[in-house]
C-alpha cells in the first residue's frame, strides 16, 4: 500500500502567520499543543506541522508523540482513516525516535482500522520499527497477533511469536492471550492449547480466548468442558463468556445446557445486552425453540442487526417463513436498520420454504442494487434452493453457470437433490450434467451417488440403479451409516445405522413395535 507523504503537501501550504505566543519555546509548544487537541481535519494539522517544523519543535519528543497520538485517535482518525494514520507513521518514521510508545500507536491504528490492506500495514511497521533497532515491549504484540489473525496470516504470526520469545515476553498475559486468539482464528488449536497450557497466570480474557478458539476450530465439546474447568477453578464467567459457551450449545443443538447457561445468566443478574442478547436468540432459534427465541427478540432491549438477522434466519431455518419476512419488513420500516448479508440469507430461505419464487428474485436482486451487499455462496446456493424447489431446473442450471465465481459442492448437490424430486427421468438434461460435474468435485463423496441411486430405485428405474451403485464399487466407495442424536434428561445418545452394541436396544425396539401397534389400533377404529 503506498504510504500517504505529507511532504507534497506542506510545500502548496502558504507560510502560516505567526501566533500570539512568547518567543520561549515552553509557551510556543504550549500553544500548539492546544491547536493539536482542537484539531478537526487533515488539512489542519498539515497546517499547524508545518508551524511546527518552522518553530524547530518537530524533533521534541512530546509534540511528536502529541502528533501521532492526534493521528491514530479520535475524530481525525475517524474522518480520515488511512491518511491521518499514514501521516501519524510518516512522523514517527522521520523522528528518529528509539522509544516504541509512538510506534504501538500506528501500529495500534492499523491493527484496528476496517480495512484488511491497513490490518496489513501494521506488520509492516512493525518490520520497519526492527529494522530501526527499535525494542518492542508488552504493548507492541498483543495488536500485531490481532492484525495477523484477521488475514490469517499464520507464517507471519509465527516469526512475530518467535520474536517474543526473543524478548522474554511469552509469559506476558496480554501477549499470550491474543496469541491464543491468533492461533484459534488460524485454525491451530493444539498450538492455542500449548500457550494455554504454558500461562502461569490466567485471566477470565485467557479462558476466553481459549473457549473461543475452541469453538473458531470446531472443538465444540472441548469448549463446553473448557467452561465447566473455568468454573472449577474459581473463574467468575463474565457477559463474553456466556456468549461464547451460547454458540457453542447453538452448534451442537443442545438446548438443555443452553437454558442452563440462560439460566446462569439470569442468576448472576448479568445484563442483557445487545451482544448477549443476540447470542440468546441465535442459540433458542438453532435449537428449534422458536418460541423462546421470540420472547427474548421481543425482551432484548437494545437489538442491532446481527440481533434481527438472528431472529429472521431462526423463523426462516424452521419454516415459519411468513414470520421471518414480516420480521423483515417491520426491520426496515419501524427500526430503519440498514440488512447486511446473514439478513438477506434468512429472507432467500424463507422464500424457499414457502415457494416464494418472484419474492426470492426480488430479494436477491435488492440485495445487490439497493443495499449493495455481494452475493457470497451461501445465498447462490439459496436462490438455486429456490427454484430447484419450483421444478424450475433448467433456470437454476443456466443460474449456476452464470455466477461470478466457480459454484461449490453444496450448491450443485442443492440442484442434484431437485432433480432427484422433480426429474428423475432426467427429461431436461439437467441431473446428468449436475451429476458429472459433483463427480469431479468430489470423486470420493459416495452421498452424491446413493442419493440419485435412491430416487432410481424409488421409481422403478432399478438398472440405472444398479449402475450407479456397481459404478460406487469400482470406485471403491462405501455408504457411510447414518447416524443420529437424541438428547434425554441432559445427556446426549448417538445412533449408527446398524449398530446395536451401546444401548439397549432390546427395549426400544419393544417399545416401538408397542408404538406401532397402538398406532395401527387407533387407526382401524
Amino acid at each position: 500500500m503506498p504510504r500517504y507523504d505529507f511532504r507534497h503537501q506542506l510545500a502548496e501550504i502558504h507560510p502560516p502567520k505567526s501566533f500570539n505566543c512568547n518567543s520561549n519555546l515552553a509557551p510556543l509548544q504550549q500553544c500548539l499543543s492546544s491547536l493539536l487537541n482542537s484539531c478537526s481535519s487533515l488539512k489542519q494539522l498539515l497546517q499547524i506541522h508545518a508551524q511546527i517544523i518552522i518553530s524547530g519543535l518537530h524533533r521534541n519528543s512530546y509534540i511528536t508523540d502529541k502528533i501521532v497520538r492526534v493521528c491514530t485517535s479520535g475524530s481525525l482518525r475517524t474522518k480520515h482513516p488511512i491518511h491521518s494514520v499514514s501521516h501519524g507513521y510518516n512522523v514517527v518514521s522521520f523522528s528518529g525516535k528509539l522509544e516504541p510508545f509512538s510506534w504501538n500507536n500506528v501500529i495500534k491504528a492499523y491493527a484496528t482500522c476496517n480495512a484488511d490492506c491497513s490490518r496489513r500495514e501494521a506488520v509492516r511497521v512493525f518490520v520497519d520499527m526492527r529494522r530501526l533497532g527499535i525494542r518492542p515491549n508488552e504493548h507492541t504484540f498483543p495488536f500485531l497477533f490481532k492484525a495477523c489473525a484477521s488475514f490469517l496470516g499464520l507464517g507471519m504470526g509465527r516469526l512475530i511469536h518467535g520474536d517474543v520469545v526473543k524478548h522474554g515476553l511469552h509469559f506476558n498475559v496480554y501477549v499470550q492471550n491474543t496469541l491464543i486468539h491468533f492461533y484459534g482464528c488460524c485454525k491451530k488449536i493444539l498450538d492455542a492449547y500449548k500457550v494455554f497450557d504454558e500461562m502461569t497466570h490466567r485471566t477470565v480474557v485467557s479462558w476466553n480466548s481459549m473457549i473461543s478458539a475452541s469453538v473458531e476450530c470446531s472443538w465444540v465439546y472441548d469448549s463446553v468442558e473448557l467452561f465447566i474447568k473455568m468454573r472449577d477453578g474459581g473463574f467468575e464467567p463474565d457477559e463474553t463468556t456466556m456468549v461464547i459457551v451460547l454458540s457453542s450449545c447453538a452448534e451442537l443443538g443442545n438446548l438443555s445446557l443452553g437454558k442452563w447457561v440462560h439460566s446462569q445468566v439470569i442468576a448472576k443478574g448479568m445484563s442483557v445486552n445487545c451482544q448477549l442478547g443476540t447470542a440468546l436468540v441465535d442459540m433458542y432459534g438453532k435449537c428449534g425453540d422458536v418460541d423462546y427465541a421470540s420472547l427474548v427478540f421481543r425482551r432484548t432491549v437494545h437489538r442491532n442487526v446481527w440481533t434481527w438477522s438472528s431472529m429472521i434466519l431462526g423463523f426462516a431455518q424452521h419454516g415459519f417463513a411468513g414470520y421471518a419476512l414480516q420480521l423483515f419488513n417491520e426491520m426496515r420500516r419501524n427500526h430503519s436498520i440498514k440488512p447486511n448479508h446473514v439478513t438477506f440469507l434468512g429472507v432467500l430461505c424463507a422464500c424457499s420454504h414457502a415457494g416464494l419464487v418472484e419474492d426470492g428474485r426480488y430479494y436477491f436482486n435488492e440485495m445487490k442494487q439497493v443495499h449493495g451487499i455481494s452475493p457470497r455462496m451461501v445465498h447462490f446456493g439459496a436462490m438455486v434452493d429456490i427454484l430447484g424447489r419450483a421444478g424450475l431446473l433448467e433456470e437454476a442450471y443456466a443460474f449456476v453457470t452464470k455466477m461470478p465465481f466457480e459454484a461449490d459442492a453444496v450448491v450443485w448437490r442443492a440442484l442434484l437433490s431437485a432433480c432427484t424430486i422433480h426429474d428423475v427421468n432426467d427429461c431436461t438434461g439437467v441431473g446428468e450434467k449436475v451429476r458429472r460435474r459433483l463427480t469431479e468435485l468430489e470423486p470420493k463423496r459416495c452421498g452424491n451417488f446413493v442419493m440419485l441411486a435412491n430416487s432410481f430405485a424409488e421409481v422403478g428405474l432399478w438398472e440405472k440403479a444398479a449402475q450407479l451403485r456397481s459404478s460406487m464399487r469400482r470406485r471403491g466407495l462405501k455408504k457411510i451409516g447414518g447416524a443420529s442424536f437424541l438428547e434425554v434428561g441432559g445427556s446426549t445418545f448417538k445412533f449408527f445405522s446398524g449398530d446395536y452394541s451401546c444401548v439397549p436396544f432390546s427395549d426400544i425396539f419393544l417399545l416401538l413395535n408397542t408404538l406401532n401397534l397402538h398406532a395401527n389400533m387407533i387407526r382401524f377404529e
